[in-house]
């Protein structure tokens, strides 16, 4: 316990000092001090280390490791972003302290509530109305049709519809609810996928497809249920192939996106020719030529990171995402009850799985689907929605830790 401690304070210095640092060397690149530069790296630091004492002190328990993980991330985008554009930097900025709020909402809910009853009835039902709204109102932004405006704020539906999904999927994996009940809800996760792929949203489909038929092996432990899964979900993929133009041409440009160099496949070639311009060690903040690399605040930042930072320092990043899943492992094992190990396991399930799917479209390791990379992708709704997941997996860790907590003061012992 005083380890992990003094190693998340380690890593909260050397996250605080990075942000610093890298805004200060933006600050002078012009030549002339750029103030507004300064003060954005000021600020991102207090906010950084506000928020991990604060969760510290407010939440004696919570797992320090995994939050300062999730700040170091996205501190990474911050100062990507600001490298990239100072207004978008800002507003993410605001997004995410708006997020740590709900982060410290989702902790304290969590860590209160035994399974919400019959209240998952109603995120069952509000998680399908966010999707089919989104599919009837929403602008296609990038091919995708998953963009509400209301007024001057845009978000996406889709984001908060899977923080209500994971929190369904552990009600009903938890415990043998009847053989129509779950039928029912399988009937559920299978349009939330198909609503997404007719909104062209293949990325969140992906995503949704994956974290469903992960969290049914985990909460039924059926084998021959999840390959027939598998099979469906890959019939599926096959037939949206010859159905859906959009994905065919995904598909062609994923195997050979040198054919289309200035067309379709102009994006992932800009992608791949930057991490490869970046070399290992990167060209150095502020010296790549990101402006070539399209959607780079969002979908592609990774490629821009990989660039000006260098492919080690993007290799260092994907550790930490892999890091980010074992302490979800670890605290998914130590839960006291079947539903908060089954809610943080689909909670880490959805947020590595998002990473693995964005990186290893930007590699062209598969077919690049439109979804940000948690914590560092420039979006109020994606920052607002992970976050709202690790507010999750904390509530389950404090829950663990005040249990742990309980038994050593009836033992006798002291707690350090």
């Amino acid at each position: 316990m005083v380890l992990e401690r003094r190693g998340a304070g380690a890593m909260l210095v050397l996250t605080i000092l990075f942000i610093l640092s890298a805004c200060g060397l933006l600050a002078f690149k012009s030549g002339a001090f750029d103030t507004d530069i300064a003060l954005f790296g000021l600020g991102a630091s207090l906010l950084i280390f506000l928020g991990y004492n604060l969760a510290s002190v407010i939440f004696r328990h919570i797992d320090r490791i995994t939050l300062v993980i999730c700040f170091f991330l996205a501190s990474v985008g911050l100062v990507t972003l600001v490298r990239l554009d100072m207004e978008t930097a800002v507003r993410q900025l605001i997004w995410m302290a708006i997020a740590l709020v709900v982060m410290f909402i989702a902790v304290v809910i969590v860590k209160r509530a035994r399974d919400f009853g019959r209240l998952n009835y109603v995120m069952l039902a509000l998680a399908l109305g966010l999707l089919v709204f989104a599919f009837l109102f929403a602008e296609t932004k990038g091919g995708a049709r998953n963009w509400v405006s209301i007024g001057p704020v845009s978000f996406q539906p889709s984001e908060f519809a899977k923080v209500l999904f994971i929190i369904v999927s552990s009600y009903f994996f938890a415990a043998n609810r009847g053989k129509w009940v779950t039928l029912g809800y399988v009937a559920f996760a299978g349009l939330c996928v198909i609503i997404l792929v007719m909104s062209n949203d293949l990325g969140a489909a992906l995503l949704f497809a994956g974290t469903f038929l992960i969290m049914f092996f985990a909460g039924t432990g059926k084998k021959l249920l999840t390959l027939l899964g598998l099979c469906v979900g890959a019939a599926g993929a096959v037939a949206s192939y010859y159905l859906f133009p959009h994905v065919r041409t995904r598909v062609e440009i994923w195997q050979n996106p040198w054919m289309y160099p200035r067309t379709q496949g102009y994006q992932i070639v800009q992608a791949l020719m930057a991490i490869a311009a970046g070399g290992m060690f990167g060209a150095g903040l502020g010296l790549g030529y990101p402006e070539s690399i399209p959607v780079r605040t969002s979908d592609f930042i990774f490629a821009v990171i990989c660039e000006e930072f260098g492919i080690i320092f993007g290799i260092i990043t994907i550790l930490m995402y892999l890091v980010f899943i074992i302490r979800g492992m670890i605290i998914a094992m130590n839960a006291s009850t079947r539903f908060d190990a089954l809610l943080v396991f689909g909670a880490t399930c959805m947020l590595s799985l998002q990473s693995f799917i964005i990186i290893g479209g930007v590699i062209k390791l598969i077919p690049l689907t439109g979804i940000t990379l948690p914590f560092i992708s420039a979006g109020g709704s994606s920052m607002v929605a992970c976050m709202a997941l690790v507010g999750i997996i904390e509530g389950v860790a404090v829950k663990n830790g005040e249990r742990d907590e309980r038994e050593i003061r009836k033992a006798g012992g002291e707690v350090l």
